[in-house]
């Protein structure tokens, strides 16, 4: 029967924030610093330490390129939506005669000054309409 082998011991000298973070970690785990020393380096030293890193920022990568797919999907949706408003504002309001665009202009022009300020608040501290459109949808639902 062969006797199992004795851990070699070897003296490190580590940076006081190092050892700082090494001893926090350590205490979080409830595991000895020796144990997470050796664990540290056996992971640098491993042969595939690359091929986990390289999958580590993989798998980001595709969290990220999802996220972007999305951003897209959402950003194509508002350029549908404001054309479509444009396009039957556009067709369905007459032109006002002379005298009345000469008000109407007017008074678009403070309407216009409210519509921005109301869109600065929303977008300051408001629910975004994505949302509400969730909710309205939800409460629409059967239950």
């Amino acid at each position: 029967m062969t006797s199992p082998k004795k851990k070699a011991q070897i003296s490190v000298y580590l940076d006081p924030d190092v050892m700082k973070t090494l001893s926090a970690y350590a205490a979080r785990r409830e595991q000895s610093m020796s144990l997470i020393a050796e664990a540290a380096i056996a992971s640098f030293l491993s042969p595939d330490a690359d091929e986990r890193r390289e999958a580590a920022v993989a798998k980001r990568l595709d969290q990220v390129d999802r996220r972007i797919a999305r951003l897209e999907r959402d950003m194509g949706i508002s350029v549908e939506t404001l054309a479509l408003f444009v396009r039957f504002w556009l067709t369905t309001t007459p032109p006002l005669p002379e005298p009345a665009a000469k008000a109407a202009r007017a008074q678009a022009a403070a309407r216009y000054d409210n519509f921005v300020a109301a869109l600065g608040r929303r977008l300051s501290q408001g629910p975004k309409l994505r949302q509400e459109i969730l909710e309205d949808n939800q409460e629409r639902e059967p239950t």
